[in-house]
């Protein structure tokens, strides 16, 4: 989403390295560039001037004039001005009595019953016992689209179909919860395609009578300053104590995600990353401050890493990386692995200096050079994958013919794992010359 904005930011920043010493005027010429960029993201007017505004009181001073790097001084205070603007992390409240209520709220078309499922999954992954609430009566297909998501991450749905009340439905869902011990309830209410009387009434009644521990706004990334009103008015009504920006994988601008906590004062809490229910990230202000700078996010990289890798999984790969005992049949395991963290060139994308690679990288081919490869390998025979030395001419023509491939690509594949084993051998063998040394 803050793909341009970003490419903005780090053009101005590099012309900024490229001088020895800044003068007051450099620094000028930078936040100019720096405040077009923003307003071309679509960020708050007031927001930007602000913004910029203490950048520029920390930045024309003599702690960057008497620095050794004032360039890299400059950077480091807008990253800590972008922290302040996207505001402090804020976590769910889930203390007190059980069970604790989560409230959803939006306008139609902003995926909360998607989103449902996907804080409910997230719940259920952190030792919670969430139960979802079909309370949207006026979309049929949202009821049997709760159900469907449901089921599909092994959670309970509470829904009576369209003629009940959605404050009925809520309260009797609470019932429900307090006698199976749910420990978290998710409200996901209906919307609308704008903001009217009728709906901010019904909302109103539903937190009367389930008193939420969280009300969360769910608000469209693609809809710019729109969506920065739109919060405001449910603020008003039904305040709110979290945001969740949705469709942050889209080509919007971004400037939504940079406004919203500093007009409405209402943290954000999470971000939908992607259409599957797993695409939900936790808000950090930091991590995504220096995404927009180009400095990758190493941590949630990392965190990606250990919810796609079982413990077995990562033991097992240690254990053959010492052994360098890697076969086909580890390396189609560790791709599909890799596949649910996401696509390639977001995992590049938090690598500090790789931002330009992922760039570079066509949407979808990495993912496409995957499905390649895994058709391949699954075109073998299991004694093949263990020991690929015994595929000859013959195998590999047959290979091809059940993968859909050419014998071409299967040399390929073939040399590409032959040079990743000599690699890992290497690797083993120089650890194993360094242990000696020790002892000599």
């Amino acid at each position: 989403m803050f793909d341009a904005l970003s490419e903005k930011l780090q053009e101005s920043f590099r012309k900024l390295s490229r001088k020895g010493r800044l003068s007051e005027t450099d620094v000028t010429e930078t936040l100019r560039e720096v405040r077009l960029a923003l307003l071309e993201a679509d960020v708050n007017y007031r927001v930007v001037r602000e913004f910029t505004k203490a950048v520029s009181e920390r930045a024309v001073g003599a702690d960057v004039a008497q620095s050794l790097t004032p360039a890299q001084q400059v950077i480091k205070i807008v990253h800590e001005e972008l922290i302040t603007l996207l505001g402090e992390a804020a976590h769910l409240d889930l203390g007190g009595r059980e069970p604790v209520v989560i409230m959803l709220v939006g306008l139609q078309g902003t995926g909360k019953t998607t989103m449902a499922a996907k804080l409910a999954n997230h719940l259920r992954k952190t030792g919670e016992a969430p139960l979802l609430v079909a309370a949207d009566v006026y979309r049929p297909a949202a009821i049997t689209q709760l159900e469907t998501l449901g089921k599909q991450i092994n959670v309970p749905v509470h829904s009576e179909g369209s003629r009940v009340s959605p404050v009925d439905i809520c309260k009797n869902a609470i019932k429900r919860a307090q006698k199976e011990q749910h420990s978290v309830v998710l409200l996901d209410t209906a919307g609308r395609l704008q903001i009217d009387e009728q709906m901010m009434g019904e909302l109103v009644q539903i937190r009367r009578n389930t008193e939420p521990r969280e009300i969360l706004l769910l608000v469209d990334a693609m809809t710019g300053q729109e969506a920065v009103a739109v919060a405001e008015e449910f603020n008003k009504q039904v305040p709110l104590t979290g945001l969740v920006l949705t469709k942050v994988d889209g080509d919007a601008r971004g400037g939504a995600a940079l406004s919203i906590r500093n007009v409405t004062g209402v943290p954000i809490k999470f971000m939908g990353v992607g259409e599957r229910i797993s695409d939900l990230e936790v808000f950090h202000p930091d991590r995504l401050a220096s995404r927009i700078l180009g400095m990758g996010d190493v941590l949630t990289l990392i965190e990606r890493a250990e919810q796609s890798f079982t413990e077995e999984q990562a033991r097992k790969m240690e254990e053959q990386l010492r052994s360098a005992s890697f076969t086909l049949e580890d390396f189609v395991e560790q791709l599909q692995a890799m596949k649910n963290m996401g696509p390639l060139n977001d995992l590049l994308g938090m690598i500090p200096g790789m931002q330009q690679v992922s760039k570079a990288l066509p949407e979808g081919l990495a993912e496409e050079s995957i499905k390649t490869t895994e058709a391949i390998i699954s075109s073998m025979t299991p004694h093949e994958r263990r020991i690929p030395r015994v595929i000859n001419a013959s195998r590999k023509r047959r290979i091809a013919r059940g993968s859909g491939t050419s014998v071409q690509q299967v040399n390929q594949l073939l040399r590409q794992f032959s040079q990743m084993q000599q690699m890992m051998k290497q690797v083993q063998q120089s650890k194993g010359r360094g242990l000696m040394s020790m002892f000599r």
